[in-house]
């Protein structure tokens, strides 16, 4: 399992490398660059688990998997990232992002409780709900292409690689993410029989901290480097792209059932978006800092704690 997370992450870079190689070329704006193929790229890990899981039958592991990330994208992704450097939120990110990604947990929190199109006391998302949120999503990425930001004209250009690198880069990811698929997939299912826990448990806890790495990895470096707005808006972008696009392909392969005392980790995730914003609105300026960093990040070990002893 442990190869199998390296196998995707490692995949999930290569792969993000050789595609945005291929968006420079089509000159596209960095800034498109990083919130299509980065966004994008940064949720592989829980795309390609979530379709080896509902493929191979175990989908209880789908909407786990995308409720314990985006907790973790805002809890502990942020809060450390906090912790590094205090984080300047931008204007677009409070009017567009932020808003957005709380609407996406609510949608999600209302398709799982059967408040639309499905009636199945067993099944929860179906393939019309996949759909409406493929549709969200796409509209969120035309949103986010078309609206031009102050941040686009001050953008560094990049470099392509060359064509032979870019080519290598697209096969080794694919490769790469297929292989770590198959063996979080399969070795999830051993780990929840053998622990005696449900599959939507593993994907809360083991499967959603893993795949969340990318995001770690990739807001720590921004941080590191002053870079806050990276930070927020690789954590946003993932979390929105997390449910839109990566639940909305997970319900159209099988439809996805949801335990109701998940029901509880939805709240948590609710509250986290709402302190999240609440931190942007106090002290000076539009930030959230080291010690509100701090309070994120002791959250997300509660949030594991509660999760483990409800199992």
């Amino acid at each position: 399992m442990v190869l199998g997370f390296v196998a995707l992450i490692l995949g999930a870079n290569w792969l993000v490398n050789g595609a945005t190689s291929i968006g420079i070329r089509a000159k596209l704006s960095p800034l498109i660059i990083g919130l299509t193929i980065v966004a994008f790229g940064t949720s592989l890990p829980e795309m390609i688990v979530n379709i080896f899981s509902c493929a191979k039958g175990s989908p209880g592991l789908a909407i786990g998997n995308i409720i314990g990330s985006n907790t973790m994208n805002i809890l502990l992704i942020l809060g450390v990232s906090a912790i590094i450097w205090p984080i300047d939120v931008s204007r677009i990110s409070i009017r567009r992002d932020i808003p957005v990604g709380f609407f996406a947990t609510l949608v999600i929190a209302l398709m799982a409780n059967d408040f639309f199109m499905s009636k199945d006391p067993i099944v929860d998302v179906n393939w019309m709900e996949g759909i409406v949120l493929l549709l969200l999503g796409f509209a969120y990425l035309a949103l986010t292409v078309l609206k031009k930001t102050p941040e686009d004209a001050t953008e560094e250009a990049q470099e392509a690689m060359p064509w032979g690198k870019t080519i290598l880069s697209l096969l080794v990811g694919i490769v790469g993410l297929y292989l770590g698929g198959e063996l979080v997939s399969r070795n999830a299912q051993i780990l929840a029989r053998n622990w005696g826990m449900s599959e939507s448990t593993i994907g809360l806890t083991v499967v959603a901290t893993a795949t969340s790495l990318p995001e770690l990895i990739t807001s720590i470096v921004a941080a590191t480097k002053k870079n806050s707005g990276i930070a927020i808006g690789n954590v946003l972008g993932s979390n929105i792209m997390n449910i839109f696009i990566v639940l909305g392909v997970s319900a159209l392969i099988t439809p996805l059932p949801f335990d109701p005392l998940m029901n509880k980790q939805l709240m948590i995730l609710f509250a986290a978006n709402i302190l999240m914003l609440l931190f942007v609105f106090t002290g000076k300026g539009r930030k959230i800092s080291r010690w509100e960093g701090t309070l994120l990040t002791l959250g997300y070990v509660g949030f594991m704690w509660f999760s483990l002893a409800m199992q």
